[in-house]
């Protein structure tokens, strides 16, 4: 199961890296996304992968499971939600406002490039 976890994590930190250099602002937002929810993972997968436990201890019972982890988890979704809708707002104002979803300025034409 951990490696499963694992690998996961892996997959979705390699997949949002390689998003967010691509030099256009939609793969520069999926890859964000991919980026905090494997952060939310690793965030869940930290207070131990325990199954059936219950979050609060009592009399009796010899395991838990912690819930500081989940908390964490449920609030940064809230905030990569935040973040992501005003990236989206940021970009699609760049984009209307210089028609091109270019990530980075492009270099002005230069006087032998606008005669061909």
């Amino acid at each position: 199961m951990e490696l499963l976890v694992a690998s996961a994590i892996g997959v979705l930190t390699t997949a949002g890296i390689y998003l967010v250099l691509r030099l256009r602002t939609f793969p520069v937002i999926l890859g964000m996304s991919l980026l905090t929810y494997a952060v939310n993972i690793f965030l869940f997968a930290s207070g131990r992968l325990t199954i059936g436990a219950p979050p609060i201890l009592q009399d009796g019972v010899t395991t838990y499971t912690d819930p500081v982890p989940q908390a964490l988890v449920l609030t940064a979704i809230v905030i990569s939600f935040g973040m992501t809708a005003v990236v989206v707002m940021i970009s699609l104002g760049a984009y209307l406002g210089s028609d091109d979803d270019h990530v980075d300025d492009q270099p002005e034409a230069t006087g032998s490039e606008e005669r061909s």
